[in-house]
């Protein structure tokens, strides 16, 4: 199979483009615009779609389509009425670490906006996940995720009431859940398990995350517990699949 040579390791073998050499209109535009994108850099305007339909000498339809997959990948973000270059996707750690750590370790300013604190009697499904007793009251706290004020997922955690007691009067919502655990109250992660997969968001998630219902999402579900192996916390946390990607290191 013939490799170009300035592949890089992590893009698609021969740019995607199969070996009989047929490739989709819109696909050829796409990678042209790839090129353009790399030329303007970061927050650089891209032309029109008539001006890039006039240039690649193709039909409306067919920018759209080329745009659209670069708008679903991060490459672009819509910005009032043009469009133009995003910046990196922001690499959070498949790790027991926060995600204010993850964003800050990145020069970004880590942030939330409260949608509900509330509690209630933990139902089975949740004591079943969590290993909580049947009933005990939990705590629910949704919020917005924020990096550098712009709305980049959605993270609901749940965790028992008699460890946090006082989660609604002393904890500040815009802050790290888990420098409050570790720095107010001593508690200590000690492992979690974890799964990821993608999903698209809900109505109600789009609204709160400010995304097209259509754009792909990165699902994460979370099961902690401290140093003793007690239940701590249960998250689900909604990534923008066009913000994010993340990383682990394997251990042999």
């Amino acid at each position: 199979m013939d490799y170009p040579n300035d592949q890089a390791p992590g893009s698609p073998v021969r740019s995607g483009i199969p070996e009989h050499g047929r490739i989709p209109k819109y696909y050829a535009v796409k990678a042209r615009v790839a090129a353009l994108i790399d030329e303007l850099g970061e927050g650089g305007t891209l032309p029109t779609e008539r001006d890039l339909a006039l240039r690649y000498d193709v039909s409306r339809e067919t920018v759209r389509q080329a745009l659209r997959d670069l708008l679903l990948e991060g490459r672009l973000r819509r910005r009032g009425r043009g469009t133009v270059v995003a910046g990196p996707k922001l690499e959070q750690p498949l790790s027991l670490a926060s995600y204010t750590e993850g964003v800050r370790r990145q020069g970004r300013t880590p942030g939330r906006n409260l949608i509900t604190l509330d509690r209630f009697p933990c139902p089975p499904r949740l004591a079943e996940e969590t290993g909580l007793e049947r009933g005990e009251p939990v705590w629910h706290m949704e919020r917005v995720l924020l990096a550098d004020d712009e709305r980049v997922g959605l993270e609901s955690t749940y965790v028992a009431v008699a460890r946090v007691p006082r989660l609604d009067a002393d904890f500040d919502p815009d802050s790290s859940f888990y420098a409050y655990l570790r720095d107010r109250l001593g508690i200590a992660f000690g492992d979690a398990d974890e799964r990821i997969e993608t999903v698209l968001a809900t109505p109600r998630e789009a609204l709160l995350i400010g995304t097209p219902p259509a754009l792909p999402m990165l699902l994460i579900h979370r099961v902690s517990r401290d140093t003793a192996g007690r239940p701590l916390e249960r998250v689900r946390t909604l990534y923008r699949g066009d913000r994010f990607s993340f990383s682990a290191h394997l251990g042999g």
